[in-house]
């Protein structure tokens, strides 16, 4: 798996001009699911978005976590990120988890950030989404699964 966090003072995203999913201070994760993607992966990445101290303590050091400081998380699937750009001009997604592979991981980490997170939104799985929100810091994070010894 790999996310995208990015520490937001607030975010939204849009589905044919609705507002599917909403939070003010949080993160904003943009999760891609990989072939072969399992619980260990989950695991790994789902601990992080809930446990990584990227805010602000009394004295301006990042030393909270999205828990600590009572935030909310926007969870947007994006399997743009496991493009191959290293031959030719266009992307291949080969490496992207197939569509039921991808949706049953991305909700089982809704899921587990939701039993721990104070606010957890989604985007909308396969939809064309529109992404708004402010960074905050700028201060934005990459994990991947399968670098994580």
């Amino acid at each position: 798996m790999r996310a995208v966090l990015q520490r937001v003072t607030s975010a939204s995203v849009q589905v044919d001009g609705r507002v599917v999913g909403a939070i003010d201070r949080g993160l904003v994760v943009l999760l891609g699911v990989e072939a072969g993607d399992g619980p260990a992966d989950l695991d790994f990445v789902a601990s992080k978005i809930r446990d990584l101290r990227l805010f602000a303590d009394e004295r301006d050091r990042m030393n909270r976590s999205v828990v600590e400081v009572g935030g909310g998380v926007l969870l947007v699937s994006q399997f743009t990120l496991l493009a191959d750009c290293r031959k030719g001009r266009r992307p291949s997604f080969d490496a992207a988890a197939p569509p039921a592979e991808a949706r049953a991981l991305y909700e089982e980490c809704a899921g587990r950030l939701r039993r721990e997170v104070a606010r957890v939104e989604t985007g909308e799985f396969q939809a064309m989404m529109q992404v708004s929100l402010v960074n905050d810091g700028p201060v934005t994070v990459l994990l991947d699964s399968r670098k994580r010894s």
